[in-house]
C-alpha cells in the first residue's frame, strides 16, 4: 500500500522543507510562486555565488588594472623613445576592460633627437584606443584605431636639428642608445608588449615648419582632420586630409602617402598625394574677385615639395566692377618648406581667348615692426614678382575686366611682356599692382561707330584722299599701337605710344586711369599728304603757301594733338598751343 512521507514545518502557508510526490501544489498563484522557489532554493546560493565571484573579479581587476597603468605607460613612453630616440613624456594614461580594453592618456610630448629641454618636436593633447581581450603572450595587442585629438607637430630648422643630431651621436660613444634611421609605426616594442596599429585617426593638428633664415617667417598648416592608413613598419603610410587654407578661405582635400618618418630631420620625410580646393572665394584679396577650383599632385618632403596643378576660376574679375570672365591655369610650381617661398616655374593662364604665362615668386613676408624691439614676427602677406608675357593676346579680353560696358571699346591681337610686382599691403590689388613693360597691339578696331568713322577719315586724309575721293564702303580701317608702359597706383603711363593708320602716324605721352578710364594723353599726329592735299581743290591750292608750316621729319603735315575724356567717351583735338612753337620747314633743314 503507497504511502506518503511528508515533512512540515511552521504553519501551513508557510516554508515546506519536504513534500512527497503525492504532495498537492498551490492553486493561487502566489503560493506556485513560493512553492517553486523552495523546490529550487540552490538556485538562490548559486546566483549569491556567482554574484559574489563577479564582485571580486571586478575587484580584482580593477586593482591589476590600476597596477598595471604605470606599467603600461611606462611601455608606451619607452617604445616611443626608443622608436624616435628622443626624449618622451606623458602625464596621465588610464585603462579599462569595459567592452574590450580600452585607454587613454593626455599631454604626450615627444622632443627632437638629442634635446631634453625647449620645444617638443610633437605635442599632443589626448589620444585613445580600443583593443580586444585576446591577449596572449608573445603576440602583439592589435588596435584597430588611434585616435588623437589636438596634435601639434613643430620641425625645427635643418641646421638646429643638424646640431641636436650631431650632439646625439656624440652621447652614443658614452653608452647613450643609438639614433638615425627611420620610426616603425605599425608595431612598437620590442619588451614585454607589443602593439600593432591599423590606422590613426586625428582631429585638429596643427603643422609648423620653423626656418633659419633672419626675417622669414615659420610656414604653418592647419589640418582639420588626418586619417592614417596601411602603417607598415619603416614604410610610407596612406593619408586622407582635411586642411583649412586661411586666404582665400576653403578647405582642401588631399590624399597621398607619407613616410617613412626620418627621425633626424623630419623635415625630410617623404610626402606625395594628390588635393582638390573648392569654392575658395577670391574676393578675400582686395580688388579682385570670383570661385576658385583646384586640383593637382605634389611630391616631395615636407620641406621641399614640387606640386603640379590647375586652377578653374570661370566668374573671375577685378573689384573695380569689370566683366567677369573665364580664367583657366596650369602652373609647376616648388615650395621652399623652411621659410613658404612659392617659384612659379610657369604658370600657363587663358583668360576668355587670350593666351599668356607667368613665372616668378611668391614670398611671404613678416608685417611691418614686428621681429623688432622683441616683438614677434607676424604674417604681414605675400610678395609677388612675376615676368608675364602674353603671346596670343585679345585686347577686348583685358578690357571686359576692367568696364561694365557688355562691349569693349577696342579690339585686336595684344602681345605683352612684364614684371608684375604686387607688394603685400591693405589695400586693393589694382592700387598695389606696380607693372613695367612693352605692348603691341595689331589689327585694332574701335566699337564705337563714332571714333572708328572718325579714324576712318583720318587714314583717308592722311593719304590725300579728299572727302568726294574718299573709298566709301570700303573694308574697316584697322590700325596698330604701341609702345612701353609703367603702372602703379592704378594710373597706366605710356611715355612714348605710337599708334598708326595707313596715312598717318602718332605719337603720343601720357596717363590711363585704370579706375574711372581716365585719358589724358599729349603729342602729334604726322600725315603723308601736305596740309594742301588732304583739303584739295581750290581751297587747297590756297592752303598750297601753309604747307610749309606744317612740313616737318619727312611727313606732309605734323599737327599737334590732345585726347583727354574717358576710355568710353574720348574727345580729340589740336593743341593750338603748340601750333604756335613751330616755325616753317626749311628745305634740307631740320
Amino acid at each position: 500500500m503507497d504511502q506518503t512521507r511528508t515533512s512540515t514545518q511552521g504553519p501551513a502557508d508557510g516554508p515546506i522543507a519536504e513534500t512527497g510526490p503525492s504532495s498537492p501544489q498551490p492553486t493561487t498563484p502566489l503560493a506556485r510562486r513560493e512553492w517553486f522557489w523552495r523546490r529550487r532554493r540552490w538556485l538562490l546560493w548559486l546566483g549569491a555565488g556567482l554574484l559574489v565571484l563577479l564582485t571580486a573579479a571586478g575587484i580584482a581587476v580593477s586593482v591589476i588594472l590600476h597596477r598595471a597603468e604605470p606599467f603600461v605607460r611606462a611601455q608606451i613612453v619607452q617604445q616611443l623613445g626608443r622608436r624616435f630616440h628622443a626624449r618622451v613624456e606623458l602625464d596621465s594614461f588610464h585603462m579599462s576592460v569595459i567592452d574590450g580594453l580600452r585607454a587613454e592618456g593626455r599631454g604626450l610630448r615627444i622632443w627632437p633627437p638629442g634635446v631634453e629641454s625647449g620645444q617638443p618636436l610633437i605635442r599632443l593633447a589626448e589620444f585613445r584606443f580600443h583593443a580586444p581581450l585576446d591577449y596572449a603572450p608573445g603576440k602583439p595587442i592589435h588596435i584597430s584605431v588611434v585616435e588623437l585629438i589636438g596634435l601639434d607637430v613643430d620641425l625645427p630648422p635643418r641646421t638646429q636639428l643638424a646640431r641636436d643630431v650631431g650632439a646625439a651621436a656624440g652621447a652614443e660613444n658614452n653608452g647613450s642608445p643609438p639614433s638615425g634611421g627611420t620610426a616603425q609605426i605599425s608595431r612598437m616594442g620590442a619588451g614585454p608588449v607589443q602593439f600593432r596599429l591599423d590606422s590613426v585617426s586625428c582631429t585638429g593638428a596643427h603643422l609648423t615648419l620653423e626656418t633659419s633664415k633672419p626675417g622669414k617667417l615659420p610656414l604653418e598648416f592647419a589640418i582639420a582632420h588626418l586619417k592614417l592608413t596601411d602603417l607598415s613598419a619603416g614604410g610610407a603610410m596612406h593619408f586622407d586630409a582635411e586642411l583649412t587654407n586661411p586666404k582665400p578661405v576653403g578647405t582642401i582635400y588631399s590624399q597621398g602617402t607619407f613616410g617613412p618618418w626620418v627621425v633626424d630631420d623630419p623635415g625630410e620625410s617623404a610626402l606625395a598625394g594628390d588635393y582638390r580646393f573648392e569654392h575658395a572665394n577670391l574676393s578675400s584679396f582686395k580688388g579682385i574677385a570670383g570661385t576658385l577650383r583646384s586640383t593637382g599632385h605634389y611630391e616631395g618632403t615636407l620641406r621641399d615639395l614640387t606640386v603640379d596643378g590647375q586652377t578653374e576660376t570661370p566668374d573671375f574679375r577685378l573689384g573695380i566692377g569689370g566683366n567677369p570672365m573665364n580664367l583657366h591655369t596650369r602652373f609647376h610650381a616648388k615650395v621652399d618648406g623652411t621659410d613658404g617661398d612659392t617659384w612659379l616655374e610657369p604658370v600657363e593662364a587663358t583668360l576668355g581667348g587670350s593666351h599668356f604665362t607667368a613665372q616668378g615668386k611668391i614670398v611671404r613676408v613678416p608685417a611691418p615692426g614686428s621681429g623688432k624691439d622683441g616683438k614677434p614676427l607676424q604674417a604681414g602677406g605675400h610678395d609677388i614678382a612675376l615676368t608675364v608675357n602674353v603671346d596670343r593676346g585679345r585686347i577686348e579680353d583685358f578690357l571686359r575686366l576692367a568696364s561694365h560696358a557688355p562691349t569693349p571699346m577696342l579690339t585686336g591681337e595684344l602681345t605683352l611682356q612684364a614684371s608684375l610686382d604686387i607688394p603685400p599691403a591693405t589695400a586693393p590689388v589694382d592700387q598695389r599692382m606696380k607693372l613695367n613693360g612693352n605692348f603691341k597691339l595689331d589689327d585694332a578696331r574701335f566699337s564705337s561707330t563714332k571714333i572708328q568713322g572718325r579714324i576712318a577719315e583720318l587714314s583717308e586724309r592722311g593719304q590725300g584722299h579728299t572727302k568726294d575721293k574718299q573709298n566709301i564702303g570700303a573694308a574697316p580701317v584697322l590700325s596698330s599701337m604701341q609702345g612701353d608702359f609703367q603702372m602703379a597706383g592704378g594710373v597706366v603711363t605710356l611715355p612714348d605710344l605710337q599708334y598708326s593708320v595707313p596715312g598717318a602716324q602718332i605719337q603720343l605721352k601720357g596717363t590711363y586711369g585704370v579706375v574711372g578710364g581716365r585719358l589724358n594723353f599729349a603729342g602729334t599726329a604726322k600725315m603723308q599728304a601736305t596740309v594742301s592735299q588732304m583739303v584739295g581743290g581750290w581751297k587747297g591750292l590756297l592752303l598750297k603757301p601753309a604747307d610749309k608750316f606744317f612740313e616737318r621729319d619727312g611727313a606732309g603735315t605734323v599737327v599737334p594733338i590732345v585726347i583727354e575724356g574717358t576710355r568710353e567717351d574720348p574727345q580729340f583735338a589740336i593743341d593750338f598751343g603748340g601750333m604756335k612753337k613751330t616755325s616753317p620747314q626749311r628745305p634740307g633743314g631740320p
